[in-house]
């Protein structure tokens, strides 16, 4: 499992090399056009191309690649002059923030309101559920994002419009920078966390409505057990080893929904640095970025799959 893992991470960083470079234009030709005709002589283009080898074949350019990254160098970001590494340290932690609160209120909303309707299958609240989930289905997250910012920001100025906190202000105590932090992320995780409900909240229903009819369901209610333990301890229980596949499995949705929803909501995380990036035609920004987001898709995958292997033994095994 490991060995395909590292097969895995050795075409991501493939795919991240070429990526940036099929996008049209030229990263100096931007930047020159950013910085005035005559901002930046031919010498210093020419040596700033001769520096990031994009003098130099494709194939080239590839070992210069890898021979950076062999050496945990992620280099120096075209357009602005500064480390990837130190743009990437002031992007990650709001994209990981961000990341980590939807998707701990999506798993837990999905494994719950799919449990209950499972339980009540055919009634009121299982048919109020399934047109709720697929209508969140059929919403990209930027409109899903987009529709928060209008209702909640805008008409209702309840929440912040944009950002992740507050331009120049002063807090008394801990409590006033959280809370800062916390009122500013309120809408794009609700956003994230509705787009990743329905897939997992489908699953669950379906694995618990399997099991409703299985002898050990029967023999509980036969025993008097509560209906709390029969939900969860005996039923729910089935349903958690297809939630967590669909948990791993849909990681890498939700990094590529969180781009779009830092968009919306000009939160300053990962997909700030990459729109900037396409912006600019910034090869080595688009690269530690791109790359350090697979990285993270593959580890939570990879947890996800010890995670399985943990609650079935067979899946080890393949």
């Amino acid at each position: 499992m490991v060995g395909l893992y590292l097969l895995t991470l050795l075409a991501m960083v493939t795919v991240v090399f070429g990526l940036p470079r099929a996008l049209p234009g030229d990263p100096l030709v931007a930047l020159q056009d950013r910085a005035g005709s005559s901002a930046i002589s031919a010498e210093t283009t020419a040596h700033l191309r001769s520096y990031y080898a994009l003098d130099r074949p494709l194939e080239y350019q590839y070992r210069h690649y890898l021979s950076r990254l062999g050496r945990g160098d992620l280099g120096w970001s075209i357009s602005r002059n500064v480390r990837v590494t130190r743009l990437i340290g002031g992007h990650l932690p709001w994209t990981l923030l961000l990341l980590g609160t939807a998707f701990t209120i999506a798993a837990v909303l999905s494994f719950l309101t799919g449990v209950a309707a499972a339980w009540r299958r055919g009634r009121p609240l299982d048919r109020a559920l399934l047109v709720a989930m697929t209508g969140l289905r059929a919403l990209p997250p930027y409109v899903l994002a987009a529709l928060l910012l209008i209702v909640l920001a805008v008409l209702v100025p309840a929440f912040p419009l944009a950002g992740a906190r507050t331009p120049f202000a002063a807090y008394s105590s801990p409590l006033g920078v959280v809370g800062d932090v916390g009122g500013h992320l309120v809408l794009p995780a609700t956003a994230l966390s509705l787009s990743l409900l329905s897939t997992k909240f489908l699953i669950v229903r379906n694995a618990m409505i399997s099991s409703l009819g299985q002898d050990y369901m029967v023999l509980g209610r036969a025993k008097g057990l509560p209906v709390r333990v029969l939900k969860y301890r005996h039923g729910g229980r089935n349903a958690l080893l297809p939630f967590v596949a669909a948990m791993g499995a849909e990681v890498g949705f939700a990094v590529g929904f969180s781009i779009f929803v830092e968009s919306v909501f000009a939160y300053p995380g990962m997909g700030a640095l990459i729109l900037r990036g396409v912006e600019t035609r910034d090869y080595p920004v688009l690269e530690g970025a791109f790359l350090v987001l697979g990285a993270l898709v593959l580890i939570l995958n990879l947890g996800a799959e010890l995670v399985m292997s943990r609650l079935d033994p067979r899946v080890a095994g393949r």
